[in-house]
């Protein structure tokens, strides 16, 4: 009995929290309607350098000696006011720094999936980066992909070719898996680098469809597909398919790979097609020795020394979630907790009443 009472109230906690988020999601939507922002995102941009050396400092803070660090602080302090001596006596004779600026790193990333989905943010990117870089700064991609459909990583390639057009150097990392699609992003890199045991490679392509026919006709289901145009459907999953359908499927495919081997031999001439075009993937080690790569190095290291030579800024375009998305998230999570609330109590008056 005491449990049945406890799960009533438990009902009527959850009825009275739920109506609650009712009457705020009415009045938030209301005023929502009345002050609405253009846009579908926003940019973030962090500073690398910065987030380095918070990092660096809270281990020097927690290791070492006080009165080391107090030394350590007095030496800045005296560097950065001759920095800024120097900089005042620059400006005051006229010297042009911006000729002789600091190289900027701008930091993207794309994590793929079958459809290229990261390429929305990306092109946005791409665009507020190409607003400010020279060709004295650099774009380095960390990038993520197994592939996916042919037209939707042309898209994402075609980004980055648009840092190519622009003479801007294009460094690209992969520290898992750049295959197929993704290969054919990681090419247009000016220099490519890949952690030891990333996977590369994989050009070639692949396509695959169930087909249902002789279910149906074993359940007396006729279908009917009209067409115009005898290539308007070669392979379907419904009809029968003939040896001709075949043929023409087959012949679809080759002509995708040979654009593919045509996009990569472009971009990485000094690769043996014949050898690195039949499907096949490498570990990093491996890639290097068949010139898929430049370079055997980590992201994360490339970005820590080019934290010591340049400004390095992470750009990211983050998309606006709406507000019944947001909303949504939190009523997800304030009723996770009511639920493991009212859980643990069950548990607490089955075991220990």
């Amino acid at each position: 009995m005491e449990f049945i009472y406890e799960y009533g109230l438990f009902l009527a906690k959850v009825a009275t929290f739920v109506a609650a988020i009712l009457l705020v999601i009415g009045a938030a939507a209301q005023f929502a309607g009345r002050n609405k922002h253009d846009g579908e995102g926003y940019i973030e941009v962090h500073n690398l350098n910065e987030s380095l050396e918070d990092m660096s400092q809270a281990l020097k803070d927690y290791v070492l000696d006080k009165d080391v660090l107090k030394q350590q602080h007095k030496d800045e302090k005296k560097q950065h006011k001759k920095d800024a001596k120097l900089r005042a006596k620059q400006l005051k004779r006229g010297e042009d720094l911006e000729k002789e600026h600091k190289k900027r790193v701008f930091v993207l990333d794309f994590d793929g999936d079958i459809s290229a989905s990261d390429v929305e943010p990306m092109r946005e990117e791409i665009t507020t980066v190409l607003s400010l870089a020279t060709e004295q700064d650099e774009v380095f991609l960390r990038l993520e992909s197994a592939g996916g459909m042919v037209h939707s990583y042309g898209l994402a390639a075609s980004q980055l070719q648009r840092i190519r057009d622009q003479n801007i150097p294009l460094v690209i990392a992969v520290d898992r898996v750049a295959a197929s699609g993704g290969y054919m992003m990681a090419c247009l890199a000016d220099r490519l680098i890949a952690a030891p045991f990333a996977v590369l490679g994989s050009i070639g392509v692949v396509a695959q469809i169930p087909n249902f026919n002789r279910l149906l006709k074993k359940h007396a289901i006729d279908i009917e597909m009209l067409t115009a145009g005898e290539h308007k459907r070669t392979l379907t999953m419904f009809g029968e398919n003939t040896d001709k359908d075949r043929k023409k499927f087959v012949e679809d495919l080759e002509d995708t790979h040979l654009l593919f081997k045509e996009f990569v031999a472009e971009h990485r001439p000094q690769l043996n097609m014949e050898q690195v075009a039949n499907g096949d993937v490498w570990f990093g080690k491996r890639a290097l020795e068949h010139q898929l790569i430049d370079e055997i190095r980590t992201s994360d290291d490339y970005l820590v020394k080019a934290c010591e030579e340049s400004n390095v800024y992470q750009v990211r375009f983050v998309l606006k979630k709406s507000l019944s998305e947001r909303l949504g998230g939190m009523i997800s999570g304030s009723l996770d907790r009511v639920l493991l609330t009212w859980w643990e109590r069950a548990q607490r008056s089955r075991f220990f009443s």
